[in-house]
């Protein structure tokens, strides 16, 4: 059927015809095979802590960008996009190979492990494993006040950078067998689709890698996709999540001092 469709269009317009239903199948499949668990609609507000560092990955070689926090207004969500609450927010972009969207946009809300979409230069999605690295990354070294507002000092602008090279390098690089592997200044797979930067303090971006051993604090992350645009990684705070038993004992013993005083 399609054939006979495309044979039908004049020659000059055959190309384009072609293209065209490669990127609808290209479209189709990318959101068929990804679980979506909501949406999220926002808009880029600028950016929140934040330095300039070269980076060669996601198809890019020696390109100077700005790396740290992105933040958006986020005006409306469904299903679990309602766990990012509405107006600023700020996340980390996860996706290299694309440019940030214009205006407001709908994200799907997805698991890290099943991103960043497109998979051109990771070939399949980064995987449980480097979800889990992620997931520890920002639970152990995320640090709020990058996302604030208003200035910034040296040290925050630094630190968020780093942060985010942190992520490119987990997300861009192959599995190291342990996480003291993974350095950012060394693209390891031999440039064809790793990740490797100048221009920051690497040191700090190092030493939080090669701390992951699994046994720190695990933030809950979602990506949000936009395929033509850049994806981006949030933590979201799931209501339904019951608190750690540590936190349970904390506030029974809280509650426990209060009832005790209004006794008194």
């Amino acid at each position: 059927m399609y054939r006979k469709c495309i044979l039908g269009v004049p020659k000059f317009m055959r190309t384009t015809v072609i293209v065209s239903l490669i990127l609808v199948c290209f479209l189709v499949t990318q959101s068929a095979a990804t679980p979506i668990y909501g949406t999220v609609t926002m808009s880029p507000s600028g950016y929140g802590a934040k330095d300039t560092m070269t980076i060669w990955g996601g198809g890019w070689s020696g390109l100077s960008i700005n790396a740290g926090v992105q933040m958006f207004n986020k005006t409306a969500g469904t299903d679990q996009g309602q766990y990012l609450d509405n107006g600023n927010i700020g996340g980390f972009c996860m996706d290299l190979s694309e440019y940030v969207a214009h205006g407001s946009r709908t994200y799907d809300v997805i698991m890290p492990q099943d991103g960043p979409r497109p998979t051109s230069f990771l070939g399949q999605a980064m995987g449980q494993d480097k979800a889990d690295y992620l997931s520890e990354l920002w639970g152990r070294f995320y640090d709020s006040s990058w996302a604030a507002g208003g200035s910034y000092t040296y040290q925050q602008n630094k630190n968020a950078e780093a942060f985010a090279a942190a992520i490119w390098e987990i997300i861009y690089e192959n599995l190291p067998t342990s996480s003291v592997g993974w350095d950012v200044t060394v693209d390891s797979t031999g440039g064809s689709k790793g990740f490797k930067a100048t221009n920051l303090d690497y040191q700090k971006a190092n030493s939080w890698l090669h701390a992951l051993d699994g046994t720190g604090p695990m933030a809950d992350l979602r990506a949000l996709s936009y395929i033509g645009a850049q994806d981006f990684l949030f933590e979201v705070h799931d209501p339904g999540v019951i608190p750690e038993p540590a936190s349970i004992a904390i506030f029974a013993v809280s509650a426990l001092c209060f009832l005790v005083k209004r006794k008194g």
